[in-house]
C-alpha cells in the first residue's frame, strides 16, 4: 500500500502562484513514476504533469507548459507542483498520483483562482 496527502491547495487571484506538495508512505518502491490530475466541477478528471523518480524525466498537458512545474525530492519521497500565472480555468481539485503495478491517488486538494 502507498498513501498520498496533497497540501498546498488555497485560493489565489488570477495570475498568481501556488505550491502543492504530494508526501508519499509506505511502499513507495513499487512506484516508478508520479503526478498530478486534476478534475474541474462538471467535468472529467484529467492529466496534469508527471514525474519518474528515477531520472527525473517530466511530462506536462499542452495547458500548462510554460506556467507548472513539476519535482521531486526522493529522499522525502515528496513531489511538487508549482503553479504560476494562474488562471480561472485551472480551478479544480487536484490530486496525486502514484504508478506502479497498483495505482494510487490521494484525496485531493481544492485550488481556486478567482478572476
Amino acid at each position: 500500500q502507498v498513501q498520498l496527502v496533497e497540501s498546498g491547495g488555497g485560493v489565489v487571484q488570477a495570475g498568481g502562484s501556488l505550491r502543492l506538495s504530494c508526501a508519499a508512505s509506505g511502499r513507495t518502491v513499487s512506484t516508478y513514476k508520479m503526478g498530478w490530475f486534476r478534475q474541474a466541477p462538471g467535468k472529467e478528471r484529467e492529466f496534469v504533469a508527471s514525474i519518474f523518480w528515477i531520472g527525473g524525466s517530466t511530462s506536462y498537458t499542452d495547458s500548462v507548459k510554460g506556467r507548472f512545474t513539476i519535482s521531486r525530492d526522493s529522499a522525502k519521497s515528496t513531489i511538487y507542483l508549482q503553479m504560476n500565472s494562474l488562471k480561472p480555468e485551472d480551478t479544480a481539485v487536484y490530486y496525486c498520483h502514484a504508478g506502479g503495478v497498483i495505482g494510487y491517488w490521494g484525496q485531493g486538494t481544492q485550488v481556486t483562482v478567482s478572476s
